[in-house]
Parts: structure tokens; C-alpha cells; sequence
């Protein structure tokens, strides 16, 4: 529904998000879904409401027909009855979820949403709304929200699933056709509202992305991050220095929070730079979020889809090398970010850097970030950079086109609603595999320095680099925690933060090198070298459970339980649904429990296996030639210890990945399961312990003990555990 939080007026603030649950949990018909296997659910955001069902196609008795069920209960949404009592619930319900998300995360996110869109509405404007309006309004004010908005004409209906598209259409015509936006005015019960919400209506047509690129998105203007005598700017700047009415809410109103986030610095000629500090008790650690606004692109064709999967593969050699960069002897920064992702919710593209560093190096993180982002935008990526991410995004592709109808309607339909709101082209995954393949096989390197110039122009144009933007505006948060020595290394304010970007968009940088990435971790000699040594032998299951002893040599359902000559047991089960796709799971007995029958120091277990997860180095290759490596083959590792095991988890392609070129061209790697048993033997008869991943595995451990003293929830549960286990320091 075209409802959004951006449409409240001053004295309406939150009434969105209360109208919602008012309709949503009022509805007596959404009631007769219980215990049919259905889930339904509904939320508010920036730029719409949903109300959802997702439903068997029958029902588990009776085998009656549930599409018109199912919309039967969305109808009564729009129908809704605003009753006292049914108001009264809802707003102490609405409260009681204020007081749940009022925790340092959220108001995290508030510092960064206001600050991001100090320009517009969306500052203003989070659907939980204010407390003291929702305290105060009566049926009247919810229900004229209600009729106002709860239109036929302002609503999209998406179907997705096992439906005959003909005998949907009869059920939408019989359940919605006597609904008219006629008939909803005429229950409006506050008149007086009528003007100015007119007033809004007609300002939203002049001067927002509303009016010119997608009406799904909410009626603001930007301060955006592109040249401003291109012709791209020129379109989306409409006048709307004549409309009066002040529809981005620049002006001061009664209910603002008491906080400017307007002031500007000239960071370099023609860039603005709007930076917020916002600093907190509960804040463990420095965090930075520099974000560029753009327009999004949409994607129409093969040219603008090509556009975009040269960008995926920019971002993707970013995100690699910040991450080696992140896992070094001694690390900027603990977690880093760049992306640029296109949000409806927003009305725009939203290009970020977000990143986290111990608060005495914050300057070290900002600086060794920006430097890869101005290097990515200079020199662009390596011949080998190019050729292993676009044969990542090729078996991405591939995998979900495996898939078909498997992915789950739910997730159809969120990708169909935001590629709707965006105005790309929606595309089934088999059209989405074709593309990618025709993209793919003509893309140059040089394409993707382009992408990569254009998603790092922010940067390189405050440096005044070649190729660099000529101006555009930068909005920079910073999150610290509050100090009082405001001359140690952790402090920082606005003109310090300015001053840090400003130099580190400066420090001199060189292109990448290529990093040599093996074929195959395991020699072909040296296999057979093994296999002669130790020829594997498969011996049969045996089990002391009951269960019946299993064949050495023949395949089981629905699993295969085998052991290997040296003792390892093996179970292999298969699934038709993930297609492509695998996960194999390594189990080590013992855990946190082992510690103490061992005689082990207290946590070492658990630090050792977040050591490994840090490390990586095994037999001749360095960690950064095995991360590429797993980056090549799609490979994920995942290492933990609980309490009673410790274990490694790998998700992998079982199809051959790592392939080189196109076509009748092609060389094609080993494939994901022959690469993923590779890592698991080396990681058993090869491993690097290494000092510096053992250092940043009591830092993660470290900052999560700080962090859980200042967390009233984790708090709590640390201290009932503790009663409950009699001071069991595992």
C-alpha cells in the first residue's frame, strides 16, 4: 500500500504505523487463517505498508481453496473498523514496541538516517512516530488516516505462487471490486486535515524523486553525490522553489528533536562534507559511515544490466582486499563495508563505507579504507581481479537458475516488490542466467575500472584525482564512545573528522598486484603420493544404538553412514532442493567441556577455534591465497566451539567453479567439492597457527565481554547462567 510514514503531517506523527496494527490485528477475517499452516504479518516502513498472507494453497482439512480466504482477510484491511477498544490495544501495543527498540542500535540507526537525509522528510519521519501523540489520538484521528489513505487507487496487490492467473483475477474482482476511493472519503471524520494534506499532495509533485523516477518512492529531494552541471542532475532538480508549502521540512516545528545536523564543511573545492558526531556510554567501539547519494540506475536492458554487474564486480575486488587488509599483523579496523546498494525505501542509491576500529584507531582505519577506495577508483582492478569475480558472479547466476521454481515465494516476491519500486525489469532466474551469460561474455576490464571510477568518484574527487568528481555533497557519522580526555587518541569531533578524511584522501597509493591463486591446494603428486602411502578403505557403520550395521559399498536412504579406514565416520545425505549446492559439516569432540578434563586454561578452546576462523595459512600458502582460493570456488568456512564439540562448518558449488573464459573457451576449475575436501585436509595435517590471528581472536572476545556489561539483556542471561551452573567460568 502507497501509505507511508513520509505522508504524516505534523500532528499525525506515527499514526501510520498505529493505523496498520489497528487494521491488521482488527480483522476478523485474517483470524479464520489460524491453524491452516498460513503466516501472515504486516509492517510500516519509509515509503509503504504491507500486509502479507502467506498461505497453503488449501486448507490442510477440508481441501478448500485458501486464495480467497487469503484475500477475503486482506479486504477487511482496507474495511477496517476503527473501535475504541481495538484502539486502546493497538496503542499500548505500538508503546510497549517503542520501548523494545529504544536500544543503542536503533538509535544508532536514527543518528544515521537523520543525518543521511537532514534535506528531506525522512529525517523527521521514523514510522515508530512520537509518544505523546500516540497517547492522544481517538478513533476520529485514526480513522481519517484510515479513509484517506486505505484506497483502492493507492494500493498494489502482488500474487506469487501456485495460482491459475484467470481464477485469480475473478477472486480480486469479486473481494475488492465495491471498494471505491469515493466511499472511503466519505467517512473522513476530520475535515479540517483535508487542506493541508492537499497542500502536501500537490508539493510532492514539484521537486521530488516521487514525481521524477518512481511514484513508489517517498516524496523527498537529495543532496546528491553527482556532478551538478550534468544532465542527469538538471532532470532530477525540479523547481520547486515555487511550491510554499515546506514539503522537506527545513523549517523548525514543536515536535523536533533538539539536534541540527546541517552544518557543512567545503572538504575540497566544490565538495560538501555534513558530518554528525553522536557519542554514547553504551558505544564499545568507533564506528564511521560516509555515505554518497545517487540516482538509481535503472535496469531496462542489457546495457544498463551490464552496468550493474560491472559494478558487482568492482565492489567485490574492494571488499576482498579490505578484507586481507582487515586480517593483518596489525589491523586498521575490526569490520569494513563499501557498497552501493539501490533502496526504495529511500528513493535513491546509496553509496556507503561503513566501518568499526578500536576508538585509539580511528584515524588508522579511515585512512587505510579510503586509501583502497581511492586506489579501486585510480588503477581499477587486476586482469586476475576481473577474471575471478565475473566467474563468481557467473556460477552465482547459474546456481539460482539450478534453483527454479525452489526459491521460496517469499523471497520471489520481496525481490519482484523492490524491482517493481525501482523500476528495474523483473526477471525470472533462468532470464537472469542468460543475461548474465551474454553480459559476462563480452565484458572488458576496461568496463569495470569505469564502474569502479564511478563508485569510488567521491573519493578520488576530493583527492582531485583525473577522473575524479568536479563537486558533489558527502555526509560522514561518526559513533564513539564518550571520553572525557578530549586530547587522547580516542577522541574525535566534527573538525577533527574532516580533517582526517580530507588527509586520507591524500595519502599516495599504488596499483594492486596480482596475488598468484593456486589452481588446486593439493598437487596432483603429492595426492597420489598420499594415496599410495595410505590407501583409504572404506569400513561399514557400526553403531551401539540398535541400528543396524551398514554396507562398506553401498549407497543408503536417507543417509549414507560409512567409516574410513583411520577412523573418520562419514555421513553423506542427499537433497534434491539445494541444487548445486552443499554443506558438509566437520564435528571434533570435546568443546568448551574438554577445557577443564583436559586441563586446559578457561576459554582456550573457544579462542583457539575463533583463531582459526582469524587465520588461514596452510601447507605453502599464504592466508591470503587460500581466502582467494575459497573466493575463487564460492567457499564458505565457518569455525566455532559450544560445549560440547568443536566444529567447522563448509558450504560450497558442487559443480566445477574457478573456470576461465567463455564458451568454447572455457577451462573449467576443479570442482566445489573436490576444493572443499582439499581445505579440510589441510586444515587437519597442515594448519598455520599464527600469532597475530591468535591476537585478533582475544580482541573479538574482548569486545564482546565490554559490550555485554553495558547490555541490560546479555547481562541478565550471563548472570542467570552463571546461577544455573554454579559459577561455571565455560
Amino acid at each position: 500500500m502507497n501509505i507511508i510514514t513520509a505522508d504524516e503531517l505534523e500532528p499525525q506523527q506515527g499514526i501510520a504505523h498505529l493505523t496498520e496494527h489497528v487494521a491488521y490485528m482488527g480483522s476478523q477475517k485474517r483470524e479464520r487463517l489460524f491453524g491452516t499452516g498460513s503466516q501472515t504479518n504486516a509492517y510500516t516502513d519509509f515509503h509503504h505498508t504491507v500486509f502479507y498472507a502467506a498461505c497453503p494453497t488449501a486448507t490442510p482439512r477440508g481441501n478448500v481453496p485458501m486464495l480467497p480466504m487469503a484475500l477475503d482477510a486482506l479486504c477487511d484491511v482496507m474495511e477496517a473498523r476503527v473501535e475504541p477498544s481495538r484502539l486502546e490495544k493497538e496503542r499500548a501495543a505500538v508503546l510497549s514496541e517503542m520501548t523494545m527498540v529504544n536500544t543503542i542500535e536503533y538509535r544508532v540507526e536514527c543518528q544515521i538516517l537523520s543525518t543521511l537525509h537532514r534535506e528531506n522528510r525522512l529525517a523527521k519521519r521514523f514510522p515508530i512516530g512520537k509518544e505523546k501523540l500516540i497517547r492522544s489520538w481517538q478513533t476520529a484521528d485514526v480513522k481519517t488516516w484510515h479513509r484517506t489513505h486505505y484506497r483502492p487507487d493507492n494500493v498494489l496487490l502482488y500474487i506469487v505462487g501456485d495460482v491459475d492467473p484467470a481464477e485469480a483475477e475473478k477472486v480480486i474482482e469479486d473481494k475488492f471490486g465495491h471498494i471505491t476511493a469515493e466511499r472511503q472519503a466519505a467517512e473522513i471524520k476530520l475535515p479540517e486535515l483535508k487542506e493541508e494534506a492537499s497542500d502536501l499532495a500537490d508539493a510532492v509533485v514539484g521537486g521530488t524523486v516521487k514525481a521524477t523516477q518512481s511514484w513508489h518512492y517517498p516524496p523527498v529531494r537529495h543532496d546528491w553525490c553527482i556532478p551538478s552541471d550534468s544532465s542527469e542532475y538538471k532532470s532530477l532538480m525540479l523547481a520547486d522553489g515555487e511550491v510554499e508549502y515546506d514539503v522537506h521540512l527545513q523549517k523548525p516545528y514543536k515536535l523536533d528533536e533538539q539536534v541540527q545536523f546541517l552544518g557543512t564543511d567545503e572538504i575540497a573545492p566544490g565538495f560538501t562534507l555534513r558530518p554528525h558526531i553522536y557519542r554514547h556510554e553504551l558505544l564499545q567501539a568507533f564506528s564511521l559511515h560516509l555515505f554518497a547519494k545517487r540516482p538509481v540506475d535503472p535496469i531496462t536492458d542489457l546495457p544498463s544490466f551490464k552496468r550493474s554487474l560491472a559494478r558487482r564486480v568492482a565492489l567485490a575486488a574492494l571488499q576482498i582486499r579490505l578484507n586481507v587488509g582487515g586480517r593483518s599483523d596489525d589491523p586498521a579496523f575490526t569490520f569494513v563495508e563499501f557498497n552501493q546498494l539501490d533502496s526504495a525505501r529511500e528513493g535513491c542509491a546509496v553509496c556507503s563505507l561503513d566501518l568499526t576500529a578500536e576508538p585509539s584507531r580511528w584515524k588508522d582505519g579511515i585512512c587505510k579504507s579510503l586509501s583502497e577506495i581511492r586506489k579501486l577508483g585510480t588503477f581499477g582492478v587486476t586482469p586476475g581481479e576481473m577474471e575471478r569475480y565475473a566467474s563468481a558472479l557467473m556460477t552465482d547466476a547459474e546456481q539460482l537458475a539450478a534453483q527454479g521454481d525452489r526459491i521460496s515465494h517469499g523471497d520471489q516476491l520481496a525481490y519482484l516488490m523492490e524491482t517493481v519500486a525501482n523500476g528495474h525489469t523483473f526477471m525470472s532466474p533462468e532470464q537472469s542466467y542468460e543475461m548474465t551469460v551474454k553480459a559476462l561474455s563480452t565484458m572488458t576490464v576496461e568496463e569495470v575500472n569505469q564502474a569502479a571510477k564511478e563508485l569510488c568518484s567521491h573519493i578520488t574527487g576530493i583527492a582531485g584525482d583525473e577522473g575524479g568528481m568536479s563537486d558533489g555533497n558527502i555526509v560522514a557519522v561518526a559513533c564513539c564512545p564518550k571520553t572525557k580526555d578530549e586530547s587522547g587518541p580516542d577522541f574525535v569531533d566534527e573538525k577533527s573528522l574532516v580533517e582526517c578524511i580530507k588527509e586520507a584522501c591524500k595519502v599516495e597509493v599504488e596499483p594492486e598486484e596480482d596475488v598468484v591463486v593456486p589452481y588446486s591446494l593439493v598437487p596432483e603428486d603429492e595426492l597420489n603420493k598420499a594415496i599410495e602411502q595410505n590407501p583409504p578403505k572404506w569400513l561399514g557403520g557400526s553403531f551401539t544404538d540398535g541400528t543396524p550395521d551398514t554396507s562398506p559399498d553401498k549407497l543408503t536412504r536417507p543417509f549414507t553412514l560409512r567409516r574410513l579406514e583411520n577412523g573418520i565416520r562419514v555421513n553423506v545425505a542427499q537433497n534434491p532442493f539445494e541444487s548445486q549446492r552443499g554443506h558438509l559439516r566437520l564435528v571434533a569432540p570435546g568443546g568448551r567441556d574438554a577445557e577443564k578434563r583436559m586441563g586446559f586454561k578457561e576459554g582456550s578452546m573457544a579462542v583457539g577455534a575463533r583463531a582459526m576462523q582469524e587465520g588461514g595459512a596452510f601447507g605453502p600458502w599464504t592466508r591470503e591465497q587460500v581466502e582467494l582460493f575459497c573466493v575463487d570456488h564460492l567457499i564458505m568456512v565457518e569455525i566455532n566451539c559450544n560445549e560440547e564439540s568443536m566444529i567447522m562448518d563448509f558450504t560450497f558449488p558442487t559443480t566445477n567453479v574457478g573456470n576461465v573464459g567463455f564458451g568454447d573457451n572455457i577451462k573449467l576449475g576443479i570442482t566445489g567439492t573436490e576444493a572443499v575436501m582439499q581445505i579440510v585436509r589441510e586444515v587437519l595435517v597442515g594448519f598455520h597457527w599464527e600469532e597475530d590471528a591468535l591476537g585478533r581472536s582475544k580482541q573479538s572476545f574482548r569486545s564482546a565481554h565490554e559490550s555485554l556489561q553495558k547490555n541490560l539483556e546479555g547481562k541478565t542471561t550471563e548472570m542467570i547462567m552463571e546461577s544455573m551452573t554454579q559459577d561455571d567460568k565455560r
